[in-house]
């Protein structure tokens, strides 16, 4: 788990596009404790205990590609938004050119080779978080569904300079941990046939206190609990929520 400021090759921001956003907002605020900064005309940074963690957009916004569902992405630092862009390519996804966001930083949007999407970002004014990822509401791990976990490991790091560390379960395929300089980065595991209709994607887990309580809250708030509370030991216990609005994310309560 990565903490202090977000170094190169670490995820270092989210981006949650959602229909409905001011009723967004306020789920989110009741249920992670969630503050926000508006971006006059653009849309809200998230904030975790005053520390910007990223940010909240309506999905009907005009620069929202037509068919996108909702959907929290994930952003990794890089040296170069274009340079990661063309090596993106080199090894078999897709990105789309690099751009700057204002004077911030500039970013690229980038698609793996099974399909998962996530963005680079070149910091400039921007370092992206430096949040307690432990803390309540923060985001806290990210994990890689995929269908072809050989594929996305060689390709992660070939990209990212990720180590992959492979754990036997004894229930369900095998986990993968990506490291970097010894450091957990991300996770990764198979989409099951369990799994039917989950296409490859990047999914944020955010830190709570408490995750039973915090299912009962979600629920009570008008959402859905879409993967059952589970504990894996030493680990902590978590669960798979989607938002009133269609949000997908996970909470997790770690162990002590």
């Amino acid at each position: 788990m990565t903490t202090g400021m977000r170094k190169t090759g670490e995820f270092c921001w989210f981006n949650m596009l959602t229909p409905r956003p001011a009723e967004a907002r306020a789920f989110f605020d009741a249920l992670l404790g969630w503050t926000y900064e508006e971006i006059p005309g653009v849309g809200h940074i998230v904030q975790v205990g005053g520390r910007n963690a990223g940010g909240l957009f309506d999905l009907e916004g005009p620069q929202t590609p037509e068919g996108t569902p909702p959907l929290i992405g994930v952003m990794v630092k890089v040296e170069s938004a274009d340079a990661t862009g063309d090596k993106v390519t080199s090894l078999g996804g897709k990105a789309r050119p690099a751009f700057d966001v204002m004077d911030q930083g500039r970013m690229a949007v980038c698609t793996d080779p099974n399909g998962a999407e996530f963005d680079v970002w070149e910091p400039k004014k921007s370092q992206g978080t430096d949040v307690d990822p432990r803390r309540h509401g923060a985001p806290s791990w990210f994990e890689n569904m995929t269908t072809d976990v050989d594929r996305a490991s060689t390709f992660y790091s070939a990209l990212f300079g990720w180590t992959p560390e492979v754990t036997k379960m004894p229930h369900g395929p095998d986990y993968t941990t990506f490291k970097l300089d010894g450091a957990e980065v991300a996770g990764m595991r198979a989409i099951t046939p369990q799994m039917e209709g989950s296409r490859p994607r990047w999914a944020t887990y955010f830190a709570v206190d408490d995750a039973d309580a915090t299912a009962r809250e979600a629920v009570e708030l008008g959402a859905m609990i879409v993967f059952a509370l589970r504990e894996v030991p030493g680990v902590g216990r978590f669960c798979g929520i989607a938002s009133p609005q269609g949000v997908p994310f996970f909470v997790i309560e770690y162990a002590r």
